[in-house]
């Protein structure tokens, strides 16, 4: 265990901790959605850092399959983001709803509102990031995995409580900061002990410098679907509703993707450079923490540490809580008639605290967690919630929403459970019969719509 990491990582504790405290809010709308109050700026630093929780994947793509990182990762979630913006930001915020269950429960009903839930619930429990925000600690305090992903998501719960929603945009603000100085202090000083730019790509293998990585067309183009996620992404509709105004809303997802497009350049090419300064990496999950050790001094290595943290936790804490605030407002409320958002919400911290925390350590795979989460709930969603906000002609009609979400996350199930050997049955990622099966229920239900 490197000391100046540890005294770094107790300093960024307690900055947490204090900011948590300090961000104390009062009633239901206020610990739910920070009053919808929120201005551009921790609009834009809040949704930035949410989402790019995943940054050990990122380093292993990047040190794995080379520049097609940034077409498999970047590029397809860029173009979504776009859509979002133009197409879905303002009317999120122009609603009445608070949740993407009270949007479906508005258009297509209760039905269609509760499997929702439940769904948002599955893409909210954030396993993925908890797994690495225990690797992280294992990386640099030597900690056991079991006891580090407990204990990282332990804490995280503490500071998020107090204040809900209002905590979680504020340590975001200190987040985003960190995360961007982390990686703006590697790259340069890993670029010029490999020789720059140039170095770089000389030595690189020859897969990694080539558009998919060698992994095949299908392996990129699938990331292109699953970024589809983004239309029915929770936290971006969660910061949309929380939104000053819907220009805010617009404004801020525009915003957030240039910075998306600057993290990424920095994450790549740090990723390349630990590949050509570290050829033989046992464990690429471990490129960054590697590279920072190998290229820094012990403080700048403590404040790059800091920084991975940072990009981890942002994501840990603003999952755990939507999956909180999903039991509070939209899963509670169906089980009694009379009850305490916030309280419920709190205790629904514990309760997603303790799924991720079971769901990590029983999978194990950032990736596939992803991948695999993603390809259910992106399925079942995408269609509904999107044409939820269009002319109601174009809409599902309620029955068949609710059947079209309910059936497609089966098909999508079944089909990653039918795997054998790392293959898929016909050799078809879930998302495209999963999205054919949804499209094909929209199509039946106009057809026999215009047919009466």
């Amino acid at each position: 265990m490197d000391p100046s990491v540890a005294v770094a990582l107790v300093v960024y504790a307690v900055a947490l901790l204090a900011i948590g405290r300090a961000s104390r809010a009062t009633g239901r709308l206020e610990y739910l959605l920070a009053g919808r109050r929120l201005t551009t700026l921790p609009f834009v630093a809040t949704l930035v850092a949410t989402w790019y929780g995943g940054v050990l994947g990122v380093g292993e793509y990047s040190y794995r399959y080379g520049i097609s990182n940034w077409l498999a990762m970047g590029v397809p979630y860029y173009l979504a983001a776009l859509l979002f913006a133009f197409g879905l930001a303002r009317r999120a915020r122009s609603s009445a709803a608070l949740s993407i269950p009270d949007q479906l429960t508005a258009t297509y009903g209760p039905v269609a509102g509760r499997v929702g839930a439940l769904l948002v619930l599955l893409l909210a429990i954030p396993a993925a990031y908890v797994l690495m925000l225990g690797e992280l600690l294992g990386i640099y305090l030597g900690m056991p995995l079991v006891w580090a992903v407990i204990a990282g998501t332990a804490f995280t719960i503490v500071y998020v409580a107090s204040g809900g929603f209002r905590s979680v945009v504020s340590t975001n603000v200190l987040q985003f900061v960190l995360m961007y100085l982390a990686f703006i202090i590697v790259l340069p000083v890993a670029l010029h002990a490999a020789g720059g730019f140039s170095g770089v790509w000389a030595a690189l293998p020859p897969a990694s410098r080539t558009w998919d990585g060698g992994l095949g067309a299908q392996a990129v183009l699938v990331w292109y679907f699953i970024a589809m996620q983004t239309l029915v992404e929770p936290t971006f509709y969660q910061r949309c509703y929380a939104a000053e105004t819907p220009a805010v809303a617009r404004r801020g997802v525009l915003i957030s993707v240039g910075f998306w497009v600057l993290f990424d350049f920095l994450t790549t090419f740090t990723g390349l450079a630990a590949r050509a300064l570290m050829p033989h990496l046992a464990d690429p999950v471990l490129a960054y923490p590697e590279l920072g050790r190998l290229v820094l001094p012990p403080l700048a290595n403590a404040l790059f540490a800091v920084g991975l943290f940072a990009t981890v936790m942002s994501t840990v804490h603003s999952y755990l809580f939507l999956a909180a605030a999903t039991i509070g407002h939209d899963v509670a409320p169906e089980l009694a008639a009379r009850v305490d958002e916030r309280r419920w919400t709190m205790a629904g911290l514990v309760l997603a605290g303790g799924g991720a925390v079971a769901l990590a350590l029983a999978l194990r795979s950032v990736i596939a967690i992803w991948h695999d989460v993603g390809s259910i709930v992106t399925s079942a969603l995408l269609l509904p919630l999107v044409l939820s906000h269009a002319r109601e002609r174009a809409r599902f009609r309620r029955r068949w929403a609710a059947a079209a979400i309910g059936v497609t996350a089966v098909v999508a199930t079944g089909w990653i459970l039918a795997r054998s050997g790392g293959r898929y049955p016909l050799g078809i990622e879930p998302i495209f019969p999963a999205l054919a099966v949804s499209a094909g229920i929209w199509l039946a239900d106009h057809v026999l719509r215009r047919a009466r």
